[in-house]
């Protein structure tokens, strides 16, 4: 059985997947229509260097078990660290979805082979706080990945899991993979159609969107805290002025 995680580099030596879901909280993000289209869209944005102490947060938030599914062992704090440090954005893609308060709530990565002999082949590994499972934000995160994966000329989508991890194989089974078992872990085998007018427009069209979405909850998260801020003073002029009384 192949083992692809040892074509990327920034990749830990096991599977990367998204966990199982219990009921949603207010700080889901609200999905809204891709203009032009009527398709529901949640926001899903691009993840670069900047975000990378999000990143870190996001994973080391992340239960034991959790982990040992997201990565495939029971990886420790400074396991996860060396891997947030690893990552290269420069050749894989990152994405994530934001909730209201800017803290990223569930994040993919799209890791291109670094071996010659596949140069069209990538891995994708996601995960999801706790607190956001239940909406289908693995499914959309993979969904996502493989329009990125397509438009960069990808032809054949790799997912290394471990087999007790069935919502991740259920995914990867559902978007038509093949799925090959072997005791404890299991790797799913997708090949993408070439990238499409579709598939590049729709890829532009939901950037934009997510990142329209992620301007707006810095520009609401801003005004709040100042808000706080005049309230907070605001409340100290009334205290200095019973005091004074």
């Amino acid at each position: 059985m192949l083992n692809p995680a040892s074509w990327f580099k920034s990749a830990p030596p096991a599977a990367r997947a998204p966990l199982a879901a219990p009921a949603p909280t207010r700080d889901e993000p609200k999905a809204t229509s891709a203009p032009g289209t009527g398709s529901v869209v949640v926001p899903i944005r691009s993840i670069g260097p900047g975000q990378i102490e999000h990143i870190a947060a996001h994973l080391l938030a992340l239960e034991p078990h959790d982990r040992y599914l997201r990565f495939g062992y029971a990886a420790n704090d400074e396991q996860i660290r060396r891997y947030v440090h690893q990552l290269n954005f420069e050749r894989d893609e990152l994405v994530g979805i934001f909730n209201r308060k800017l803290k990223l709530i569930a994040m993919a990565h799209l890791a291109f082979s670094v071996d010659p002999s596949c140069t069209s082949c990538a891995e994708f590994g996601v995960s999801v706080a706790r607190a956001a499972r239940g909406r289908g934000y693995g499914r959309r995160l993979f969904e996502r990945a493989v329009m990125h994966a397509r438009n960069e000329g990808v032809s054949q989508l790799f997912v290394h899991a471990l087999t007790e991890n069935t919502a991740m194989l259920k995914i990867a089974r559902r978007a038509g993979a093949l799925i090959e078992r072997d005791g404890p872990e299991s790797e799913a085998h997708l090949r993408l159609p070439p990238a499409d007018f579709d598939s590049r427009v729709t890829e532009l069209v939901n950037q934009q969107v997510a990142i329209t979405d992620y301007h707006l909850k810095a520009q609401a998260k801003q005004f709040w805290s100042v808000l706080g801020l005049l309230q907070e003073i605001r409340q100290g002029v009334r205290e200095a002025r019973e005091r004074v009384r």
